[in-house]
């Protein structure tokens, strides 16, 4: 299913990095002046798969092992006679010459042997020629005229010279054929698409008999792929969307929590993605994940939450419909809860709050819940700088709705708990935070002075 060293072809040794790939074809039984060749091919294939997409893209060639035979045996047969003839007038011009390459390869280039290739980009820059942004089908190299100089300086001149001489005999028809062979090795060691590899990932998650390993594998790519707008749009089209809504059911854990992490990713400001799962029903399953004892798996269900209702007004009312506010509430009001967990629930009930504010929508009934606004108030007695400014900012927008009464606001003595939190703030604060702890007494200011402002309209109102 994935590429691994044990199914790497013969006895090459993909390893971590360029320099094993060198070691082993060092190592090698090949002849001496094939191995650059070879050793081109391999480390074009290692760092095109050394990219952000690498778990991916190793995933999606699951011919990969016979692509890098079939370019081990054409390296030889095909690929060095067709290049030996540009090759070999390079490197007799190298060594007959002042080592500057011309010919096939274009106006004259420097190509210095022996040197590391970090070296020479740095020469490079010195000489004010600036980085050469790398085409990704080179693999690495500047282009693939670079990767050619570099087989060059690495090969014996006079085998490759001598090569040069017998394709010169070839037939027509054999140049021919051998061209075609070149054509279909290089279509074969293309990468494939972001489509092709969300596909096969999709395949994975749809297979029942795919290992409990790479299922996470595959959801694991499609996380760093949905993250394009369009790859989220098009994770539907594909019929990935409802699998991974699916394996929210699964028994593993983290299987679940990179299930809802690949829904929150994917929602992100996408109103299109949002209402397809939220068609879905996932949110029930969502929200029963936030009662979890697991702090990541919570935590990823409240960022996919997040992510599903910001802006969204039938999100936000079917958060509602399916209690979401109780499962806020436990996170809330629970002291064994991680507080970055209850930071996250704090940022959800503002974001909430807020959109309410902008949008003219009906209030959420559970805003103003009493017991709801005292799990808040409570939090500030918890000595978190952090957590206390959340939890500030959230208070500052729940007062600004015409549904939170201020009095229950009262009834849990916010003007005492908003006294002690400035002499906290002033008296126990350590002296590398006291500049952080001075924005934060700005914003309890803020806070006390709105109360104190509500508490006397409603009391105005009331006479």
């Amino acid at each position: 299913m994935y590429l691994t060293e044990n199914k790497f072809p013969m006895h090459i040794n993909p390893g971590t990095n360029p320099q094993d790939f060198e070691n082993s074809i060092t190592n090698s039984p090949f002849p001496s002046p094939l191995r650059p060749l070879l050793l081109l091919l391999l480390l074009w294939k290692h760092r095109s798969l050394s990219r952000p997409m690498a778990k991916a893209r190793a995933h999606a060639s699951k011919r990969t092992t016979h692509h890098l035979l079939l370019a081990v045996s054409l390296s030889v047969s095909v690929l060095l006679p067709l290049l030996l003839p540009a090759a070999a007038t390079a490197a007799v011009a190298v060594v007959e010459g002042d080592g500057e390459i011309k010919s096939a390869l274009g106006a004259g280039r420097q190509w210095a042997t022996g040197k590391d290739e970090v070296n020479l980009v740095a020469e490079r820059d010195t000489a004010g020629g600036g980085l050469v942004e790398e085409d990704e089908f080179a693999g690495g190299f500047g282009s693939l005229d670079s990767m050619l100089q570099w087989a060059i300086g690495n090969s014996d001149p006079e085998k490759l010279k001598e090569e040069a001489a017998d394709v010169q005999k070839l037939s027509a028809d054999e140049l021919l054929k051998r061209r075609q062979e070149i054509k279909e090795l290089m279509e074969k060691l293309k990468m494939p698409s972001d489509a092709d590899l969300m596909k096969i990932a999709i395949a994975d998650l749809k297979n029942s008999s795919v290992s409990l390993e790479d299922r996470q594998r595959a959801l694991q790519e499609l996380l760093v792929l949905v993250e394009p707008i369009d790859n989220a749009n098009d994770l539907d089209k594909l019929g990935g969307l409802l699998p991974v809504i699916q394996e929210l059911n699964n028994a593993n854990e983290e299987i679940r929590t990179t299930s809802a992490w690949i829904l929150g990713t994917a929602s992100q400001n996408n109103a299109l993605v949002q209402n397809q799962i939220l068609d879905y029903g996932a949110l029930v399953r969502l929200v029963k994940m936030g009662y979890s004892t697991s702090t990541e798996e919570a935590a990823k269900a409240l960022h996919a939450i997040s992510a599903l209702i910001r802006n969204n007004v039938n999100g936000q009312e079917a958060f509602h419909s399916e209690n979401g506010g109780a499962m806020l509430q436990h996170i809330l009001g629970s002291n064994s809860i991680d507080v970055r967990l209850q930071k996250k629930a704090v940022f959800l009930v503002t974001d909430l709050a807020d959109f309410q504010l902008n949008s003219g929508n009906p209030q959420l009934p559970f805003l103003s819940d009493r017991l709801f606004l005292k799990s808040i108030v409570d939090m500030l007695s918890n000595f978190d700088l952090d957590l206390h400014e959340k939890v500030l900012l959230a208070i500052k927008s729940l007062l600004k709705l015409s549904s939170t009464d201020v009095e229950d606001f009262e009834f849990y003595d916010l003007e005492g708990v908003l006294l002690r939190l400035g002499v906290q703030l002033e008296d126990l604060t350590p002296e590398d935070q006291k500049e952080f702890a001075a924005e934060v007494d700005g914003l309890r200011r803020e806070v006390q002075t709105l109360f104190q402002q509500k508490l006397k309209q409603g009391k105005a109102t009331a006479t």
